[in-house]
């Protein structure tokens, strides 16, 4: 579904410019759900941001579903970056709606996904007032709008308690039946070990490890053995 190809990012010019990401190459199945691991400031989010065409890449190559990345791949590209999008003034409802208008899409769409994220409940409550997991779940919602094949999600269970991250690792395992490609980034090691088929883990910029994640693998001695082990390189 989705592979970069030497992906590098640097900030500034000259002797003052920073590298943020190196040389990356990610191979992203179809139907799977690949989980993007690395320690803070390790050049998750920036990759991410890459690939939903909010950065240029300084050098490399990004494929999507068997062609070169272009500008209209981004309407099969759900994302969620960062803080979700959405106007705190206006329902769930209202908020799906100003998406539909500027997409052209059909209001029947934004029932299917208030079915999908469960949030067909909130009636006239504005979005300024939902928990923090609503508000993620509105924001997947907006991502899913279009029917996207690729959805990528970057650390969306921040700010989540338990029972907010269970319904978002439920809803995550259940897109890639339903035709969804998931990329997710995540520090929470257990929550991926739950819920990815692939991992990568990136360190100091660089891909430093990728490959299937098995059932009875330790995420965690192998996470913190790849960033020992390349850290110090």
């Amino acid at each position: 579904m989705l592979e970069t190809h030497g992906l590098t990012k640097r900030f500034g010019r000259g002797d003052a410019a920073q590298t943020a990401v190196e040389n990356v190459s990610l191979h992203i199945g179809k139907g799977e759900v690949y989980g993007l691991l690395g320690p803070n400031g390790a050049g998750k989010s920036t990759t991410l941001k890459m690939i939903c065409g909010m950065l240029r890449p300084t050098e490399g190559a990004i494929a999507f579903d068997g062609h070169p990345w272009r500008r209209d791949d981004l309407y099969a590209i759900g994302s969620l970056i960062e803080e979700a999008p959405i106007y705190p003034n206006l329902t769930a409802r209202e908020n799906l709606r100003v998406r539909t208008t500027l997409l052209g899409l059909p209001d029947e769409r934004i029932d299917e996904v208030l079915r999908t994220v469960d949030l067909e409940g909130t009636g006239k409550k504005r979005a300024g007032r939902f928990s923090m997991g609503m508000k993620q779940r509105l924001g997947i919602a907006l991502a899913l709008l279009a029917h996207p094949s690729l959805l990528i999600l970057d650390e969306p269970t921040n700010g989540l308690d338990p029972i907010g991250i269970e319904e978002l690792r439920d809803m995550i395992r259940a897109f890639p039946g339903q035709g969804i490609t998931v990329l997710v980034s995540s520090h929470i090691l257990s929550e991926v070990q739950q819920m990815a088929d692939r991992i990568g883990i990136i360190v100091h910029g660089r891909l430093a490890y990728e490959d299937v994640l098995h059932p009875a693998e330790d995420l965690e001695k192998l996470f913190m053995d790849v960033c020992r082990t390349k850290g110090a390189a």
